[in-house]
């Protein structure tokens, strides 16, 4: 059996909840116009590059100059970010502060901008507690390419072989996986304690 010396989770959708969908019910009521919006506006692909780096005043200036009948619930994504983490996954967090608890080597890696990182730490501070964190919006590098998970492992002094990784995108899951990575896709608390104790990790 493979030594694990390091876990490294993901955050989003593993450790909290995720859904643009949930201040743009009450800001845009009509479902259609709702699902039109967030598919055509401010779309995943659009948000995507916030988590590469690109702050939102140029994410905003970019949506708004192409659809200025929007720009206030453009506006609105930002403003109402905390509405779209509305609660942790008690039973992955429970994991992550048993790990770290009994002494694991634990660490964060994510997709996520900067200055909503920040946020999320505040709102969870549970966040705070692994040994460190790469933010994609720092570094400028993005899941699934393995030059982020070569340089988390540089950063954290990590040995790939020895790592296991969980992550609820199978992409992002392949991507650790090319980096040397062991890694599991998250499904929900259940699986990862069977896929921990595959590695002997309990």
């Amino acid at each position: 059996m493979t030594q694990i010396d390091h876990i490294v989770f993901d955050i989003g959708k593993v450790l909290i909840h995720y859904d643009p969908h949930i201040p743009y019910r009450r800001l845009i009521p009509n479902e259609a116009q709702r699902l039109a919006f967030l598919e055509e506006v401010c779309t995943v692909a659009w948000n995507i590059e916030q988590d590469r780096g690109r702050t939102w005043e140029e994410a905003e200036a970019l949506l708004i100059a192409e659809h200025p009948s929007h720009e206030e619930n453009i506006r609105n994504f930002r403003k109402h970010w905390h509405e779209m983490v509305p609660h942790a996954y008690d039973d992955s967090v429970e994991i992550l502060e048993k790990l770290i608890a009994d002494g694991r080597d634990v660490t964060l890696l994510t997709n996520f901008a900067s200055d909503t990182f920040r946020q999320a730490q505040e709102i969870f501070s549970f966040l705070k507690k692994p040994r460190g964190v790469t933010v994609s919006g720092d570094v400028k590098l993005i899941k699934p390419d393995v030059a982020i998970y070569e340089h988390h492992a540089r950063s954290f002094g990590l040995d790939p072989a020895k790592t296991f990784f969980v992550d609820d995108s199978a992409a992002n899951v392949e991507g650790a996986r090319q980096a040397g990575w062991k890694a599991a896709l998250f499904t929900d608390a259940n699986k990862l304690k069977k896929d921990l104790a595959e590695y002997g990790v309990v």
